[in-house]
């Protein structure tokens, strides 16, 4: 484990330094992400308008579910989209040989091995959002650290589902279609499930688990969660986790050489 964690802050600074060489682009994400995030206020303000709510959730609640979106949203940009356009280059390139004869697993290399700054913008914003609702609705210190429980399993799951399709370009080698359907289909966790159809409620929480990404988070922080949801939620992970381990691996047999 100590070998892994030196070379993952290897990792990280050598990303860092080679990124912020063009620190416009960090003002560039910034006004981005600012853009995204009015974009995502604006029609959560457009059901609130008329004093509609969705069931059982109150304008700062729906808040909430907001900025734990803006924050996978930024984990996302900041730790998996870039690593996972390195994986379809090493396919395509043929240097996944050199990454394969490292003394090091080769899932961790790739999942790690790059970091985007330009993700941090949204990764703010969302905590701000997050704090700005907690202070209206009075939540207490306790309920914040007890949300990040399902926060981090839903931040796994994330990861086991994005590297699953990242493995899928040893076949397809050309996959970013299918990522922006997966992105998507994961928009749908800017809102409460309870603004979904009881259709669409079953198909984002047992088929696409967005309600695991999002909403179960923002509950737990609303001290409104059941336990077995949150539970549930370490299951799925864990279970994510070691099928994107073990479809890794039986990828690989499909995986030809540059040398071969």
């Amino acid at each position: 484990m100590k070998r892994y964690w030196q070379v993952l802050k290897l990792f990280i600074s050598t990303a860092l330094a080679a990124e912020l060489e063009y620190r416009v682009n960090f003002v560039i994400a910034t006004l981005t992400s600012l853009g995204s995030l009015a974009g995502s206020l604006f029609s959560l303000f457009l059901f609130y308008q008329a004093d509609y709510t969705f069931a059982g959730w109150s304008w700062e609640e729906a808040l909430v579910v907001l900025g734990v979106f803006t924050v996978l949203q930024g984990f996302s940009t900041t730790f998996l989209a870039p690593n996972l356009n390195q994986i379809v280059k090493h396919v395509q390139q043929g240097t996944l040989d050199f990454v394969l004869l490292k003394p090091i697993s080769s899932q961790f290399w790739l999942s790690t091995r790059s970091v985007s700054p330009w993700g941090l913008p949204d990764l703010i914003f969302g905590l701000v959002v997050i704090g700005y609702a907690g202070s209206r609705l009075g939540i207490a210190g306790q309920a914040y650290l007890v949300s990040i429980v399902p926060l981090v399993f839903g931040l796994l799951s994330l990861y086991s589902l994005w590297f699953m399709l990242g493995a899928t370009s040893i076949w397809f080698v050309k996959i970013y279609n299918v990522t922006e359907v997966l992105r998507g289909l994961l928009e749908a966790g800017r809102f409460p499930m309870a603004a979904y159809p009881v259709a669409y409620r079953f198909f984002f929480t047992f088929i696409v688990p967005v309600a695991f990404l999002t909403t179960v988070p923002a509950e737990a922080l609303l001290n409104r969660a059941q336990m077995g949801w949150i539970v549930g939620a370490g299951v799925l992970a864990v279970i994510l986790l070691l099928v994107s381990r073990s479809f890794w691996r039986f990828a690989l047999r499909f995986y030809t050489s540059a040398s071969s």
